[in-house]
């Protein structure tokens, strides 16, 4: 089997009005991976993921607004706002198959765009990948957005994935607050809601020691699975993917190659 060694250099540029960034390969492309970060999260957080597939595989990373080089673009509160534009901003890159990613917020936000995609495009994902997050119909949503400062701070050291220094400086805090906020208004007013099927294939993530999210939450994706589940139980917490980045990237690599009937990358 003839293997294409991953990229060293990862050529990205902005695309979509700012909405994704992408991973150009260095061939022709023959499949797609679309990542949604999680709440509080940003490209950047991905952006080691930009090397970590073959050069027929293109990655594409939402940009949410409200922070980076989109600090001045007002932050979205909505899950269905949200999920309505990063809809669109993909229509463009759906010519060759297309699996969606997300993390936490991002899983829940994935589902969305896979059922848009579906219901008023008629492109059904080549597959779904769900990481540390209930599926739509387990949700309890907590009003944490409607609590203080201190509180949104807390649960963000809670659950980790953040770089510290930026939560203990104040002015660096002042900067990241409004996302933080508009991400849990997002993850505190989404949900519970039906366990409509994506039409493709569900692949699920946790860490074993997620304090928010159990391996049996991530089973009940399952039921939104009409072409097949598969849940992945690795070693850490809420961010387990930072230390299982290898682990998580090989499994991810080989489900792209299987869902797309190429090569499966290594």
């Amino acid at each position: 089997m003839n293997v294409v060694a991953p990229r060293t250099a990862p050529p990205a540029n902005v695309v979509a009005g700012g909405w994704l960034r992408r991973y150009s390969p260095t061939a022709d492309v023959r499949r797609r991976l679309l990542v949604l970060p999680h709440a509080g999260g940003s490209a950047g957080f991905f952006h080691s993921w930009g090397t970590a597939f073959d050069s027929f595989t293109e990655l594409l990373v939402a940009r949410y607004p409200g922070r980076h080089d989109r600090l001045g673009d007002p932050c979205v509160t909505a899950m269905d706002e949200l999920a309505d534009r990063v809809t669109e901003a993909v229509l463009p890159f759906l010519d060759v198959p297309l699996s969606i990613f997300g993390h936490s917020m991002g899983a829940s936000l994935a589902h969305e765009v896979a059922l848009r995609l579906g219901r008023r495009h008629g492109r059904v994902p080549a597959a779904l990948h769900v990481s540390s997050r209930r599926p739509p119909h387990r949700l309890t949503p907590r009003a944490l957005h409607e609590q203080g400062d201190d509180a949104l701070i807390e649960e963000v050291r809670r659950l980790g994935g953040t770089d510290e220094s930026v939560l203990g400086d104040p002015e660096l805090r002042e900067i990241v607050l409004p996302a933080i906020r508009a991400d849990f208004t997002i993850v505190g007013t989404y949900g519970p809601r039906p366990a409509d099927p994506v039409g493709c294939p569900v692949y699920a993530y946790i860490g074993d020691e997620d304090p928010g999210t159990s391996a049996k939450d991530m089973a009940a994706w399952s039921d939104v699975a009409s072409g097949g589940f598969h849940l992945d139980v690795l070693p850490g917490g809420h961010f387990y993917l930072v230390e299982q980045h290898e682990p998580l990237l090989r499994s991810v690599r080989a489900r792209l190659g299987s869902a797309d009937g190429a090569p499966a990358p290594r």
